[in-house]
């Protein structure tokens, strides 16, 4: 079931209120906040817990269980959330969390086998699956939400105290749980060479996605902002990847008579928020927080 407006805005860390449209293009821009209780980006730091939106849940997993169904059933709500920075583009009905993860788990095993030879794959795979797993309380928070990077990382290492901790502690000895927190740990710190090809696993999917919703628009929306991931991919066989990809975007601009919009058409502030977020491994270094590259990580 797809979550309710309430609980959507908890998700995201804006009211429902907070939205009006531009009809120039059909974006979805804040407004002024309303007094809904929500934390919004000025206020956040500091403030949120993960029981900001427990709280506001209809039903509370059960903590310190031996069942991992308290788990399971919050885990729904990766299914449920949306990948924030596609909103701002009036694409209210996109991807998922749940669904960039599942993408980037069936791209880690097709690795190139250059690269492949020297990786854990399976650990590549579960990194995938884990990664954004806090965002199932945190909401998928982006470079223009104002939160900063280590703000974000607050609020997701204390997510998955929770995940890990509460819910799964005490499920068959807490082995499992603690062997999800250092994989999402491992993908933070980003030093192992897993993790640097998982990072790149994140951007090439969402250039994936870019070129795949300008597609079903037919050229009525243009993503060019989130192209300038492309260039902080690390390893050369994904970079061969993305060139393929942005070549196959330059010619779907062609043919609806236009130049390949990109990254130049980004303002100046925007670039800003996108490479503070992006200058180094996650959740370290102040400046502005982000995912789904704008607009995941």
């Amino acid at each position: 079931m797809a979550p309710s407006l309430i609980e959507e805005a908890v998700q995201s860390n804006r009211p429902p209120s907070m939205y009006t449209f531009n009809s120039s293009q059909d974006l979805r821009s804040p407004s002024s906040a309303s007094s809904s209780g929500v934390l919004t980006p000025s206020q956040a730091d500091g403030e949120w817990t993960p029981n900001t939106v427990l709280s506001t849940l209809s039903e509370q997993p059960q903590i310190h269980s031996t069942s991992p169904l308290p788990f399971f059933h919050l885990l729904e709500r990766l299914k449920t959330t949306k990948r924030e920075g596609w909103r701002r583009f009036g694409i209210n009905h996109g991807e998922s969390i749940s669904d960039h993860m599942y993408r980037m788990s069936i791209i880690t095993l097709l690795c190139p086998p250059s690269i492949s030879s020297k990786l854990d794959i399976p650990r590549c795979t579960k990194m995938a699956l884990i990664h954004d797993m806090a965002e199932s309380l945190v909401g998928d928070i982006t470079p223009v939400d104002g939160v900063t990077k280590a703000e974000k990382s607050r609020r997701e290492s204390e997510t998955m105290e929770y995940l890990c901790q509460g819910l799964l502690g005490n499920v068959d000895g807490g082995s499992q749980g603690e062997e999800i927190r250092r994989v999402w740990r491992e993908y933070e710190d980003g030093e192992t060479e897993e993790s640097k090809f998982v990072h790149d696993v994140d951007k090439i999917e969402l250039l994936l996605q870019m070129l795949e919703y300008e597609r079903s628009h037919q050229g009525r929306i243009e993503l060019g902002e989130f192209s300038h991931v492309a260039k902080r991919i690390v390893l050369p066989e994904v970079q061969a990847w993305a060139t393929e990809l942005l070549s196959e975007r330059e010619k779907f601009w062609a043919g609806h008579g236009k130049q390949s919009p990109g990254v130049l058409d980004v303002s100046e502030d925007r670039r800003r928020q996108q490479d503070a977020y992006y200058a180094g491994a996650q959740g370290h270094a102040n400046g502005t927080a982000g995912a789904n590259g704008s607009g995941g990580s």
